[in-house]
């Protein structure tokens, strides 16, 4: 779908590692390209055409995620250099002063570093849960329901997980944990890119993604939250942008949001390219790509099934994600293998160190698809995994 738009897949590779990072699309390449050799300027800092133009833009932007996640206002979309920052500008800006001592905080074993390690550096104070996962590695209601206690204040977890791939039902796990007062962070970094997301349908309080997980730059994520919790964030960068005034004697007046926690130079060739990239996935529309990422899914399933030694983690999960193993093969040792035939997958613990205490391995080769994978692609993946001379020659 769309491949004619990719100067990445010109090469002679097949990409599988899109939960990683994505391609470009000559759109957002040539969006980048215009700022640089254009009408470069700083943005919200010029009274003149160029600096004029990239405040429209970077604005537009703004607008573009509010409506492509349904926010509510423009301005409960926080530009920040990604997910990873976005989490720990909410841990830290918000809920190091929000959690009292002894509050807990509930995860899981499945969660990517970004969304556990934080919560770490704050157990002095709190204390940090894991919900058990079912034995197909997903999460259900159920068991979620059962880990709440009295204390539980704060539920952190990802929409889609990114080495099971499981897709958690946000929309009941939220509406469950507002009965019991308790707040709900989601990280969507694999989630946003895949399939339609309404924040006010799904009543989440706090949302991450990144730009380059869904066609845009790399540096350039969003924190959402909803208006209440953002005015009660406490910015953790200081400096030019976010400031209204400040004199000599310390007292100072700070921007409303969503500049209050936009200080310095912001990436704007990340931010005008990320505007770029929702338009051009607007244009193909997230139900389509969904709907294609499961079908390619099913075909790929069915198709490695056809290999003797392979083992698959994931099977009955929903998103384009299929985690396996070649049985006596090291992940890594199978994702170098691939490579001398241009097949591009992930291997290792995929930052979720600590999910090898549930699926009881260390590492597991990853694909992840998307809307500009093809069925051809699997099929080349298959022949060259069901080489009779594999093992011969990784060993």
């Amino acid at each position: 779908m769309n491949r004619e738009d990719f100067k990445m897949l010109e090469n002679d590779y097949i990409y599988f590692d899109n939960g990683a990072t994505t391609f470009k699309p000559n759109c957002v390449l040539e969006a980048i390209q215009n700022y640089y050799t254009k009408y470069t300027a700083n943005a919200h800092r010029g009274d003149y055409d160029y600096s004029l133009k990239v405040d429209f833009l970077y604005e537009e932007a703004r607008n573009l995620l509010k409506d492509f996640i349904n926010a509510k206002k423009a301005k409960e979309i926080i530009f920040t250099c990604g997910s990873t920052y976005s989490l720990n500008q909410i841990i830290f800006g918000f809920f190091k002063d929000y959690l009292k001592s002894g509050d807990e905080v509930l995860i899981t074993k499945a969660e990517h570093a970004s969304n556990i390690l934080p919560w770490f550096e704050m157990s002095d104070k709190i204390v940090v849960n894991y919900i058990p996962l079912e034995s197909d590695y997903s999460l259900s209601l159920e068991s979620l329901k059962k880990s709440v206690t009295d204390k539980t204040k704060v539920i952190s977890i990802a929409h889609i997980t990114n080495v099971v791939g499981d897709v958690r039902d946000i929309k009941q796990i939220i509406e469950f944990a507002h009965r019991k007062n308790i707040l709900v962070v989601v990280d969507g970094a694999q989630s946003v890119p895949h399939m339609r997301i309404d924040v006010q349908d799904l009543d989440i309080d706090f949302l991450t993604f990144s730009a380059h997980k869904m066609l845009g730059p790399t540096g350039i994520g969003v924190l959402y939250a909803k208006e209440e919790f953002l005015n009660n964030m406490k910015p953790l960068i200081f400096g030019g942008g976010m400031n209204a005034s400040f004199v000599s004697d310390g007292t100072r007046r700070y921007k409303d949001i969503p500049y209050l926690f936009e200080a310095g130079t912001q990436n704007i060739e990340g931010v005008i390219g990320f505007g770029e990239a929702i338009k051009y996935l607007n244009k193909i529309g997230m139900d389509k790509i969904e709907a294609y990422e499961q079908s390619l899914k099913a075909y790929a399933l069915q198709r490695l099934k056809e290999i003797p030694d392979i083992i698959i983690y994931n099977e009955h999960t929903k998103s384009g994600i299929i985690t396996f193993n070649m049985k006596d093969v090291f992940a890594q040792d199978l994702a170098v293998y691939l490579n001398k035939y241009h097949i591009c997958v992930r291997a290792g613990n995929h930052c979720a160190k600590i999910l090898k205490e549930e699926i009881g391995i260390k590492n597991t080769c990853r694909i992840s698809f998307y809307f500009y994978n093809t069925k051809k692609e699997i099929d080349r993946l298959v022949e060259v995994l069901k080489n009779p001379h594999l093992k011969n020659e990784l060993f």
